[in-house]
């Protein structure tokens, strides 16, 4: 006897059954068009601030911490949020979902955090004296070798050193701007408010301590930028309500009023202005998160 035929109409039947499932399952695996784009950890253009090594940071347990739509540092952190974004290098503007950063497993460990000494013996000789740490992208600011000002910083990139060495601020710039680099938009000159000048280099290229955005990383051209988002508001429109202002504090301290004469904002030249130590490389980036726990 030979094998019974399928009939037609039931090969018409399972081809439609197996249709079927096929097409359910590409449905179920393939989001709708009108969902909402979530973050994902396996995004690798995201942003990895945990991958950054602080050597200061090794005596204070944290864990990397993936952004989520709608979260921001105030949401996450409360009033300990300012505590976070210093511990990250970080500004508010620079937080997004998909992004990574470090979090305190107590935030109490990072109140008053400073990776500085807090007394620094080559500064004791100086009524004012600031030392910049490359590996720690952190400015302090020293009286009598007493550190009273301790503030994150970004530093240049790789491939746009900062000098290293010992320098003398030379000159102040209370609205200084650029005339090299524009904003994003390419609208208009970067803005590099309360710039204070340590360094011109063999091709007249000015080195500066002044207002910019910070990224958690090194990111600049050369100069040393400080928190200011009272210039974020003004040229990028955020954050609404400017609370960060370290550029501003550190420019009253070091070559304001109280120790110069009325400071017209433009460019004037200074004589015996606190000197500038710059010492260390940059911060090494791990292949990986280290997800301490």
């Amino acid at each position: 006897m030979h094998p019974s035929r399928m009939r037609l109409s039931h090969k018409i039947v399972l081809v439609f059954i197996f249709t079927s499932l096929l097409v359910g399952f590409t449905v179920l695996r393939t989001p709708s068009e009108t969902s909402e784009p979530g973050a994902s950890p396996a995004d690798k253009a995201m942003e990895d601030l945990s991958r950054v090594e602080y050597p200061s940071l090794k005596n204070i347990k944290w864990h990397p911490h993936f952004i989520q739509p709608n979260q921001t540092l105030e949401s996450l952190f409360g009033n300990d949020w300012i505590w976070v974004a210093r511990f990250n290098r970080i500004d508010r503007r620079h937080v997004y979902p998909g992004m990574t950063i470090k979090v305190p497993d107590n935030i109490a460990d990072i109140r008053g955090y400073t990776p500085l000494p807090r007394f620094y013996e080559p500064a004791r000789s100086h009524d004012k004296y600031i030392l910049v740490d490359l590996t720690e992208q952190w400015l302090g600011g020293y009286e009598h070798g007493k550190l009273v000002i301790s503030v994150p910083a970004a530093t240049g990139r790789a491939e746009a050193p900062t000098p290293t060495g010992q320098f003398r601020i030379s000159a102040r710039d209370q609205n200084h701007t650029s005339s090299l680099y524009k904003t994003q938009n390419d609208e208009e000159q970067y803005p590099m408010d309360n710039a204070m000048r340590f360094h011109v280099d063999e091709k007249s290229i000015g080195y500066w301590i002044h207002a910019r955005d910070l990224p958690g990383r090194p990111a600049s051209h050369g100069c040393i930028g400080l928190y200011d988002e009272a210039m974020q508001k003004r040229v990028f429109g955020a954050p609404d309500k400017p609370v960060l202002l370290d550029s501003e504090k550190v420019y009253a301290w070091a070559v304001g009023e109280a120790d110069y004469e009325d400071d017209s904002g433009n460019l004037e030249e200074l004589e015996d202005a606190p000197v500038v130590e710059i010492r260390g490389e940059l911060p090494r980036y791990l292949p990986q998160s280290p997800f301490r726990r």
